[in-house]
């Protein structure tokens, strides 16, 4: 199995498919009021946005998605205008993140994990 689609709940469909087709993802599917599919930039994965009536809550979810050129993504997107909650910051888990919100609600993670995303010194043997 591979994790390709995660769909996410938004509010207001338009500005969200402006702020992820700014953010720098190619809208590949449009299907207004409703739905949005997107491919990632690098890779091969895509994830889609629904409108939903009714707000549904958000906590503790969290969409991550890996640039192998976190900072200068990070600037051009401050550059244009976005505002992140945290800046590009090492953690101690090994990777360094930054993160924002989208117009729905989401929390969005941009992170380099390079080799330690799937491979952490403390990784669990087979």
């Amino acid at each position: 199995m591979n994790l390709n689609q995660i769909t996410l709940p938004v509010a207001d469909f338009d500005r969200s498919v402006e702020f992820y087709r700014d953010m720098g993802f190619t809208l590949i599917v449009h299907s207004p009021p409703r739905y949005a599919r997107f491919e990632c930039p690098e890779g091969d994965s895509t994830f889609s946005i629904h409108t939903v009536e009714h707000p549904v809550s958000t906590a503790g979810l969290v969409v991550y998605f890996e640039c192998s050129d976190l900072d200068g993504r990070v600037a051009g997107l401050v550059a244009g205008g976005f505002e992140f909650t945290k800046l590009p910051t090492d953690e101690r888990w090994l990777w360094r993140e930054a993160r924002l919100i989208d117009p729905s609600g989401n929390v969005i993670c941009l992170f380099w994990a390079g080799g330690n995303r799937k491979n952490p010194p403390w990784r669990v043997a087979a």
